[in-house]
């Protein structure tokens, strides 16, 4: 097997990415290996609605949720990652997919940990799946952890 010295946990802040969160934490305490913790913030798409194209201020609102996003990841980082581990977070901008990816690759990742949400039927149509794709995409191996959910 080969080792494992870096695993990357990207996460939306949603329960099921907290689940994927313990085992990408156990697994690095077991194998002494570094925790990337890591968001990507998504683009929102800017339709101007007034006459005024200043009335909304695109980057102070990016700055805004990047760092929220770090508030999040640093709280997140010290109530459910044991302080044993290894860890650091990154907080990044654009497709979450695509973003997920490169970032595994800029940091060399031996293991991606990530949550599916188990959507079936017209949600997973709709929404598609940021695990999917990275699962599609990724040169790194991916462990994909499925939360149940009670749709049918």
């Amino acid at each position: 097997m080969l080792p494992i010295t870096k695993i990357l946990w990207p996460t939306d802040f949603s329960e099921p990415s907290y689940e994927a969160l313990k085992v990408a934490g156990e697994m690095a305490l077991h194998f002494s290996a570094e925790l990337i913790l890591a968001h990507v913030v998504t683009p929102i798409p800017v339709i101007p609605i007034h006459d005024d194209p200043t009335s909304f201020n695109l980057p102070l609102y990016e700055k805004e949720m990047e760092a929220s996003a770090e508030k999040s990841m640093a709280r997140i980082s010290k109530k459910r990652v044991s302080q044993e581990v290894n860890q650091r977070s990154k907080v990044v901008y654009g497709d979450p997919a695509t973003q997920i990816v490169r970032l595994a690759t800029d940091e060399t990742v031996d293991l991606i940990v990530i949550a599916t949400h188990g959507l079936t039927g017209w949600r997973k149509f709709m929404f598609g799946s940021v695990t999917e794709k990275v699962i599609r995409m990724s040169p790194h191996p991916v462990l994909s952890i499925r939360i149940p959910t009670d749709e049918h």
